[in-house]
């Protein structure tokens, strides 16, 4: 069965891109890329979001001098990102399509004005037949500033850009029952909208990057719900993006089912923004078995038991259940000090309006 996606976002991990003595395998790249021309040319828009610049940087230099991780990280990606993007230009050249790099961090997406710009950017690109190629700026972000990994990364830019798809490239075939190295494992081929997959998922982070199968798998959810169609599949395997795209049903991969009910853009960005919370707003148990019903309902000040932190009108704050569970996020109708003196009462305007809060 052919897929009938206009825009799709590809995001190749690491370990796709190294070889296993840590250096970059542009026979493996320029593969990604001919099967990407080729999609293009069916008039398929790809937007690739690419590991890979630490592990380039990191074949290319030899240091002496003893450094943590964070000064590694910022050394090698500052020279993998060049060699990394050379490399991308010269392989599209041979194409003519041209290509733009788009350096990105965890804080261009803590507001709604940077979430735009950067949207507006991206689209430019794509409207002028320009593929963007986009990474975390790990010279930056460290730390609290950064991303999990490029899977997080991937799953904010496919639903930021309205992608219909998006296929996560790793260097196993997908989400097996047990170790995919154990022979009584299988593929588990399909993923239907809120099946728990707790009991099948490996611990193990990839040898090159920073994500294991469970943020993978998160983030597949996530954007799943939103209305996209997720593929975990094996970068590895010759032309497997052409046969993702032509005959999903005879291809080895993973496929999460997409929600069928459209998220508006707004919803759509407060649903990764979790990480940016300026306060939390706790609930008591009416108010939480309310939110999580069947409909669709927005955030009362008489269900609210207390408010930490010290937030402005618009800000994201999380929910949080009377156990100090998280149960959500939101964009905040007024600051904390209004929250607080209405928190409890009956006969008060939302805190959050529904179309401003998305539930975990």
């Amino acid at each position: 069965m052919a897929n009938h996606f206009t825009r799709i976002a590809v995001k190749i991990g690491s370990n796709v891109l190294t070889r296993k003595d840590g250096t970059l395998d542009v026979t493996r790249m320029s593969a990604i890329v001919d099967q990407v021309a080729e999609l293009r040319r069916e008039g398929m828009e790809v937007i690739l979001i690419s590991s890979g610049a630490v592990a380039s940087g990191r074949s290319e230099l030899h240091v002496d001098k003893k450094m943590d991780s964070v000064e590694q990280r910022q050394l090698y990606s500052a020279v993998g990102q060049a060699k990394l993007i050379n490399r991308y230009y010269e392989l599209f050249r041979e194409h003519h399509i041209p290509v733009g790099q788009v350096l990105t961090m965890k804080e261009n997406f803590g507001t709604r004005r940077h979430y735009l710009n950067q949207r507006g950017c991206m689209s430019v690109m794509l409207e002028n037949g320009v593929i963007p190629i986009v990474n975390e700026n790990d010279t930056i972000s460290v730390t609290e500033l950064m991303f999990t990994d490029n899977d997080e990364l991937s799953g904010l830019i496919a639903s930021m850009m309205d992608a219909q798809a998006l296929v996560i490239l790793s260097n196993i075939d997908g989400i097996f029952t047990g170790s995919p190295a154990d022979p009584a494992s299988s593929l588990i081929p399909v993923v239907e909208l809120g099946k728990d997959l707790t009991e099948y998922i490996q611990t193990e982070k990839s040898g090159f990057g920073r994500g294991g199968m469970i943020t993978k798998t998160n983030i597949a959810r996530k954007v799943a719900d939103e209305g996209i169609t997720v593929f975990i599949a094996n970068g590895k395997r010759d032309n497997i993006l052409v046969d993702l795209m032509r005959n999903t049903e005879e291809t080895r991969c993973t496929r999460f089912e997409p929600n069928r009910e459209a998220m508006g853009s707004v919803k759509k960005w407060i649903a990764h923004s979790e990480g940016f919370a300026k306060g939390e707003i706790h609930l008591n148990e009416r108010a939480v078995e309310v939110l999580t019903g069947d409909r669709a309902v927005s955030l009362l000040p008489v269900g609210v038991t207390r408010i930490e932190g010290d937030f402005e009108k618009d800000d994201i704050v999380s929910l949080m259940d009377a156990h100090g569970i998280r149960i959500g996020v939101g964009r905040v109708a007024c600051d904390a000090a209004e929250a607080r003196s209405v928190a409890g009462k009956h006969g008060q305007r939302p805190l959050i309006h529904y179309d401003y809060l998305y539930l975990e």
